[in-house]
């Protein structure tokens, strides 16, 4: 396992291709600046001793100096031993609504920004538990697996969109069965499953699909996204641009509000709680105390310990390049000249 300390100087190495670009120009200015100046062949004659190889040649020193220097800069290191860390966690994951009326204003930016948001700052408070996520509208699909990669799951989530689910509703019954079967850890007691959404045109028969998951130990906390009142659905195209609101069949503008009641019932029926979304830092204290109340398990897990510094060693090799390149002249040598690598008569 390795890790790098200053990723930063990385961005050096592109200078290289920089570099040789510069040199070839070099080497063609020279070139017709020599026969400019007079017959090629007789310059030559009248400096035998200078070598057009030696040139490249620390050039080709110059680009392996600058490339170890930038990896010395990096300062990679590589863990040398193995340690078991224990770690107590609970295993969560997240259901979030993407149906259309998740695109309603009536809370800022939206209530699909405000349930990601809800999400990805509370990513930011979890140290050890597993978290998994899933999508659902007219039905649920698995988003990302149950996993510690917290990094992975704000990739996750900034991909999410209404567009991603083709078929509509809020298939909240079909969320909770998903869930069920989401958990992998049998040993886990306590799994707590939170669900981001507005309530609105819900499927019937969401009653057993809470039941069963109360049977294998989940914990159902709902997150109510918008509010009474209500607000329009924007209607957007394909380009992304709004053309107005979601109208019905008598072409009023569809007016979708928040079903608290309903999210109320599901946590109830199962040992949960529901709590309104609408204030992102509340929201987040309430899901964060959630966990702590809740049994956590222990387990433990393989980390690389012992991280020694290894730049060194590139930083050396430098500086012996370095020291070669001082000793390496124009002119010719008597044992390069008999090692011929370059051209097979004249030139060394």
């Amino acid at each position: 396992m390795y890790e790098l300390d200053n990723p930063f100087y990385l961005y050096l190495l592109l200078s290289l291709p920089l570099a040789a670009l510069l040199y070839f120009a070099m080497v063609a200015w020279k070139r017709n600046t020599r026969k400019a100046f007079g017959d090629p062949e007789l310059l030559k004659k009248l400096a035998p001793e200078r070598s057009n190889n030696k040139l490249a040649i620390r050039f080709v020193f110059a680009l392996l100096i600058l490339a170890t220097l930038s990896i010395g800069l990096v300062n990679p290191k590589i863990g040398t031993s193995l340690e078991k860390v224990k770690r107590e966690g609970v295993d969560l994951v997240f259901a979030l609504d993407v149906s259309k009326s998740m695109l309603a204003e009536d809370i800022r930016p939206n209530r699909l920004e405000k349930a990601k948001q809800i999400i990805s700052r509370t990513l930011d408070n979890l140290v050890s538990d597993r978290i998994g996520l899933i999508i659902y509208a007219g039905q649920a699909y698995p988003q990302l697996p149950i996993t510690t990669d917290y990094g992975a799951a704000r990739l996750f989530l900034k991909s999410i969109d209404t567009d991603i689910i083709p078929s509509q509703g809020t298939a909240i019954g079909d969320a909770i069965d998903l869930a069920t079967d989401y958990f992998d850890d049998e040993e886990q007691k306590n799994r707590m499953l939170v669900i981001l959404t507005d309530g609105e045109d819900h499927e019937k028969g969401y009653e057993e699909s809470i039941e069963k998951a109360k049977k294998n130990g989940i914990n159902i906390f709902t997150i109510g996204l918008g509010t009474q009142q209500g607000g329009p659905i924007p209607d957007i195209n394909e380009n992304g641009i709004q053309r107005g609101y979601k109208k019905d069949r008598g072409g009023e503008i569809v007016v979708t509000k928040l079903n608290s009641t309903l999210l109320k019932e599901i946590a109830s029926i199962s040992n949960g709680e529901y709590f309104n979304g609408k204030d992102i830092p509340k929201t987040i204290e309430f899901i964060q105390n959630s966990l702590n109340g809740m049994e956590k398990k222990e387990f433990e897990t393989q980390v690389f310990s012992d991280y020694k510094d290894q730049f060194q060693w590139f930083l050396g090799l430098a500086l012996f390049l370095l020291v070669v390149d001082i000793f390496i002249l124009e002119r010719k040598t008597q044992w390069f000249k008999k090692l011929n690598l370059f051209e097979n008569e004249k030139d060394n």
